[in-house]
């Protein structure tokens, strides 16, 4: 026994020395690899947990770019009524939500949400009608007579489009501004590239108006994700449809348009 047991003695002092020998080649391999990085917990990036929201006047610019871009629109690409009808009606809302909330959104409130909601619709209804109207009518012969004006008219409902899915995105994406600026929930429905390498970015960045902004545009352009990716359903179905209505008002106007100059 006694000398099994001197046996096992050194054995046991060689595993653990392999195992610290091991350890500290790991240590020192982590340390190349990372060099200016330190050891502790990260910090919790702004995205998830609360912070005072974004300001209103990146969100207010846009809708009031969609808001203008409308007044060209004549005749049957109108939705309702005269044609500055419903873009002064959209006027008002927005000057309303800007007085109601001017600085931060970041207080919850069914009327404003409602207010904002309610805005978007009309925003959307009024495209989805000019987009309509314009694709039946190129069909059909009856609109596009000079390529000029029918370019000048595509480009328009294409740029409000842009807007108009960009406002949902930004409306819905984590539960809207308010729920994100309170971290209310965990998962997002579009992983922008910050989320996915918090190193590229401050601890601070959250994505804000501009970043949804950039997302709409790459998408009515690419017709497809480029470098942020909808993870919920509903973000999937959301710019499936942008992505088609892009696709037809382009290949639509463009083809009349070349037809026209020939």
């Amino acid at each position: 026994m006694d000398s099994h047991d001197g046996q096992r003695e050194p054995d046991r002092a060689m595993i653990l020395e392999g195992f610290r020998s091991l350890h500290e080649r790991l240590g020192e391999l982590e340390r190349r690899v990372a060099p200016g990085e330190r050891p502790g917990p990260h910090p919790v990036p702004a995205w998830r947990r609360p912070t005072k929201g974004e300001a209103r006047w990146q969100v207010a610019l846009a809708v009031a770019v969609a808001v203008v871009l409308q007044y060209p629109l004549r005749g049957r690409l109108v939705l309702v009524g005269p044609f500055w009808l419903l873009p002064t009606l959209q006027a008002l809302l927005l000057i309303l939500l800007v007085m109601a909330n001017p600085h931060r959104i970041n207080t919850e409130s069914r009327a404003i949400r409602l207010l904002s909601l309610t805005l978007a619709i009309l925003l959307s209804l009024a495209n989805a009608w000019s987009v309509f109207r314009l694709v039946v009518g190129l069909v059909h012969g009856t609109e596009g007579e000079n390529a000029g004006p029918l370019l000048v008219t595509g480009g328009i409902i294409w740029l409000i489009n842009i807007i108009v899915f960009a406002l949902w995105y930004w409306e819905f994406d984590r539960g809207g501004p308010v729920a994100r600026a309170n971290a209310v929930r965990m998962y997002p429905d579009f992983q922008f590239v910050q989320m996915a390498s918090p190193g590229l970015a401050p601890p601070d960045w959250e994505p804000e108006f501009a970043d949804y902004l950039y997302l709409s545009f790459t998408n009515a352009a690419a017709f497809s994700p480029t470098d942020t990716m909808p993870l919920s359903r509903w973000a999937k179905l959301g710019m499936t449809i942008q992505a088609v209505i892009s696709i037809v008002t382009v290949a639509l106007v463009v083809a009349r348009a070349v037809n026209i100059l020939k």
